[in-house]
């Protein structure tokens, strides 16, 4: 489908929140006989050309999955250029984001980083927390199950100091107490790199998201890559639990 047919129907059609599970840096890489921390790098050219594009098309949200809480078992070298790399990166770019009206916040346990990058993730918060365009939101030390259960302690805790009864507890509620509360509903929910599975990221908000696998590896992951999962979401019937019929009346 060409570009021009793909913003055409982005008008109406466009998804106001996807998330992207960027995998692939490591063989990307390795295909080209290259160290992993290279891929890694240029994995974040793709960042730049995701949000980029998103913003373009009017994307609400954007949620990109960047470091897991399971990654932590990787090796300790990697792991320690991945810090680096985003310490560049937040350096780098955010100046970018609040140039063009972009909010920026890091979702996920934050305190396993150094108190270096976590000064550094507040500051690029507080510089763009009035933006409006976009917000784009890194998962780092993130996963889902601990996103679950942060919020299950949150409300425990309000229970235990009589903020709230045992019955205000729902699925409203709850939600009010995950990461992402206040964004649209998660719509897309992209993995690139050939795997079949969301690997714990975004538990409790996909639910109802539609869900586009790639084999591209996340380095080669362009703009147009993106609109290209954008018109496959554009096919796809919602229906929330009711029938087609329902749907189309």
């Amino acid at each position: 489908m060409s570009t021009t047919v793909i913003q055409a129907e982005a008008i109406e059609n466009i998804p106001q929140h996807i998330a992207i599970i960027m995998d692939g840096n490591g063989r990307w890489a390795q295909q080209q006989g290259k160290r992993r921390v290279t891929g890694h790098k240029a994995g974040v050219e793709s960042v730049r050309a995701s949000v980029s594009c998103a913003r373009k098309l009017g994307v609400k949200a954007l949620t990109l999955f960047a470091f897991s809480s399971e990654n932590w078992q990787r090796p300790e070298k990697e792991v320690s250029v991945l810090m680096d790399l985003f310490m560049f990166v937040l350096t780098r770019e955010v100046k970018r984001l609040h140039k063009n009206n972009i909010k920026f916040q890091v979702i996920g346990d934050l305190s396993r980083f150094s108190s270096k990058l976590q000064q550094k993730i507040a500051e690029a918060e507080k510089l763009t927390e009035d933006n409006t365009s976009m917000v784009l939101s890194i998962a780092a030390n993130y996963g889902g199950r601990w996103d679950i259960t942060h919020a299950a302690k949150q409300l425990t805790q309000k229970v235990l100091n009589n903020e709230i009864a045992l019955d205000d507890i729902n699925e409203s509620s709850f939600n009010a107490h995950t990461s992402l509360a206040q964004l649209p509903e998660l719509d897309l929910l992209i993995r690139t790199g050939g795997d079949y599975r969301i690997s714990n990221f975004l538990l409790w908000q996909a639910a109802y998201a539609e869900f586009y696998f790639t084999d591209i590896l996340w380095p080669d992951f362009d703009e147009e890559q993106l609109k290209k999962a954008i018109s496959i979401f554009n096919q796809r019937e919602r229906r929330f639990g009711q029938t087609s019929d329902q749907i189309k009346k």
